[in-house]
């Protein structure tokens, strides 16, 4: 009788069941594999089922039988890669979570593990990089303290920027490879000094890792995502341990995300974040200003011609628009993960009805999927009429509509102040630790970060009017003010967000409300059309999530 049990933990490469449930291994694998099958370029990995997210780990630590199946698959992902674990051509490698329901920014994610100062020198040698190795190596020490350990990260944040201002630079990119060598081995004291014990054994590296992502399952923020969204606390995470490739490798290389139609409006276009020699931590956390998106055609045009190809690959294989993230490393695209995009009301909307035009699902899906809004509150709203010496500011929307709410500087008081009038939240910079301050708020300002930052991406599931990149925004914590220029409101005043334009203004502004009425026509037809009695069924309270 043969064995029929999936293994729980196995390389997931060409070769693998194309077939894999989101239920055994996770979302971000099942895709990945998917990926694999339509030819598109995916560095090899080692999936991790949900399974052993449910019971491999212990208040000790992961499970002796689970320590050696993933020890034995590292084998086979050597052999796959040509790499080892080890100093003379390590082996590097990203955890992740891979949960059945997609939760952006809500699990942990490391990145450069298996890296050792023993390793710097034959990473250098095979990438013919030595900043690369060194910026690889401050990096696994801070994602250490901050994700593995729990640690403030701001005395290694600190670090870096004393060693910017002595050298008279304004990024990291800026430190030449012997400048960027003493940050990471004085980084890597501090670290120790701070409470960080990285492992000498870059396989024990990817042990901790492991356990660290399993763990983040119950961290605050995850399990109030998964409350407001209804997804059963049962199901645990998956982990995906991915061969790494390199956005930090120079000029021609970077990372980015990219969602295969407009997330906030619903256009059919390809919307792109991307940072040049960067890694994708970079583009995701919302601790970077992101601009360089609208380069990426004239400087690394066939990269671009590929995305626009799997563009279109990716809405047909999947049938709905695609959130993905992706690398360039030395003019090569390599895709990391996809999956359904978070959307505002009004682009569900838009992006269901076209997507049924172009013949991708039938109109029966549309109304499903339609079914997690409430289609009667759906409208596009504009500013009307604002004066110019209201306008304060402008930003890079990341949402639609319009805002206007008294300022909170954080968290905790916008939830204060969110009990008895409208808020907006604005900050230095917004992370998914925040969510439950997004879920309080109208809208949100913010001074770095890009569209598709994980907190962006929560904030339009959550109709937050949303603008990001602002750079004339200081916020002042300590002192409960900031300054749009030489502009300055104290918290409580009211300010207003057009969600459109990126426009901030100071006060109330007018606003245009307009139903989309042709599209709302279309999907009520195809409602009566399934339902020709007359019984339809209330749309469900709680966000859907369709990966």
């Amino acid at each position: 009788m043969t064995d029929t049990t999936p293994p729980r933990v196995f390389l997931l490469d060409a070769h693998c069941d194309m077939g894999l449930s989101h239920t055994v291994v996770g979302s971000k694998a099942a895709n990945l594999a998917r990926l694999t099958a339509l030819g598109l370029r995916i560095p090899p990995a080692i999936a991790i089922s949900t399974s052993i997210g449910q019971t491999g780990l212990t208040e000790a630590g992961l499970r002796p039988d689970v320590r050696s199946e993933i020890e034995a698959a590292i084998r086979l992902l050597e052999a796959a890669t040509g790499l080892t674990m080890g100093q003379r051509d390590p082996l590097l490698v990203s955890v992740r979570s891979s949960p059945p329901v997609s939760m952006p920014g809500m699990l942990e994610t490391l990145l450069n593990v298996g890296l050792t100062p023993g390793g710097v020198p034959g990473l250098t040698r095979r990438t013919g990089n030595p900043w690369l190795a060194w910026d690889a190596l401050r990096r696994l020490t801070r994602s250490f303290a901050e994700t593995v350990y729990g640690l403030d990260a701001g005395p290694l944040d600190q670090l870096a920027v004393e060693r910017l201002t002595a050298a008279g630079a304004r990024t990291l990119q800026e430190l030449d490879p012997l400048a960027l060598r003493d940050l990471a081995r004085d980084s890597a004291s501090l670290g120790q000094t701070i409470g960080v014990r990285v492992p000498a054994d870059p396989v024990e590296q990817v042990i901790v890792s492991v356990e660290a992502v399993l763990r983040s399952w119950n961290s605050p923020r995850a399990r109030e995502y998964r409350r407001m969204n209804g997804i059963d606390e049962r199901t645990g995470t998956g982990v995906l341990v991915q061969a790494m490739v390199f956005g930090n490798a120079g000029g021609r290389s970077g990372s980015g995300v990219g969602f295969t139609r407009n997330p906030a409006s619903g256009e059919d276009q390809l919307y792109v974040d991307f940072l040049f020699n960067a890694q994708g931590e970079d583009v995701v956390s919302g601790r970077q200003p992101i601009f360089e998106g609208a380069l990426l055609p004239d400087v690394l045009p066939a990269v671009w011609t590929e995305l626009l190809e799997a563009k279109s690959a990716l809405e047909r294989e999947f049938g709905d628009m695609q959130d993905f993230e992706f690398t360039v490393s030395d003019g090569r695209l390599f895709f990391l993960q996809t999956r359904a995009g978070k959307r505002s009301p009004l682009a569900a909307l838009r992006i269901a009805t076209d997507l049924v035009g172009a013949e991708i699902i039938d109109s029966d899906t549309a109304v499903d999927r339609l079914k997690a809004y409430d289609l009667d509150r759906i409208e596009h709203v504009t500013v009307e009429g604002a004066g110019p010496d209201s306008l304060i500011a402008r930003a890079t929307p990341a949402g639609v509509g319009v805002a206007t709410g008294r300022l909170a500087f954080d968290s905790q008081r916008a939830l204060r102040l969110a009990a008895h009038d409208a808020v907006i939240l604005a900050r230095r910079e917004i992370t998914t630790d925040d969510i439950s301050g997004l879920a309080a708020t109208v809208g949100i300002v913010t001074t770095l970060g890009g569209r598709t930052s994980h907190a962006a991406v929560v904030a339009r599931q959550m109709e937050k009017v949303c603008l990001v990149g602002c750079a004339d925004l200081s916020v002042d914590e300590r002192a409960r003010r900031c300054s749009f220029g030489d502009r300055i409101f104290r918290e409580g005043e009211v300010i207003s967000l057009d969600g459109e334009t990126g426009a901030v203004y100071a006060g109330e502004v007018a606003v245009v409300r307009q139903r989309p009425l042709e599209a709302l026509a279309k999907v009520e037809s195809w409602r009566r059309a399934a339902h020709p009695d007359g019984e339809l069924r209330p749309a469900p309270s709680t966000l859907s999530d369709f990966t």
